[in-house]
C-alpha cells in the first residue's frame, strides 16, 4: 500500500462501496495494465476484492476494499498525520 499507485487506488476504493475498474483508471491516471498489476498486488495482500460481471452484454470489473484493506488504510493515514504532524 505503500507505493503511490497503490495508495492512489486504495484512497479511490475508501471513498466508495467499490468502483468500476476503468473509473478507478481514470482517477488514478494509469494505463490498463498497471491498474491490473497493482490491483492483483492488492488482491494477493487481502487488501481489494475484484468481482466480474455483465453489464448488459458488456464484460465489467468492480473494485472494493476489504475490511483488511480500509482497517490498514486508516491505520497508514493516521500514520502519515502523526509523521507530518511531528516534522515541523
Amino acid at each position: 500500500m505503500h507505493a503511490p499507485v497503490r495508495f492512489s487506488i486504495v484512497a479511490t476504493l475508501a471513498a466508495a462501496e467499490k468502483a468500476e475498474f476503468a473509473f478507478v483508471r481514470d482517477t488514478v491516471e494509469v494505463s490498463d495494465s498497471v491498474l491490473s498489476r497493482q490491483v492483483s498486488t492488492l488482491e494477493k495482500a487481502g487488501y481489494v476484492a475484484v468481482t466480474k460481471g455483465y453489464v448488459g452484454k458488456r464484460p465489467r470489473t468492480w473494485l472494493a476494499l476489504t475490511r483488511a484493506g480500509r482497517t490498514t488504510f486508516a491505520a497508514h493515514c493516521r500514520a502519515l498525520r502523526e509523521i507530518a504532524g511531528n516534522g515541523g
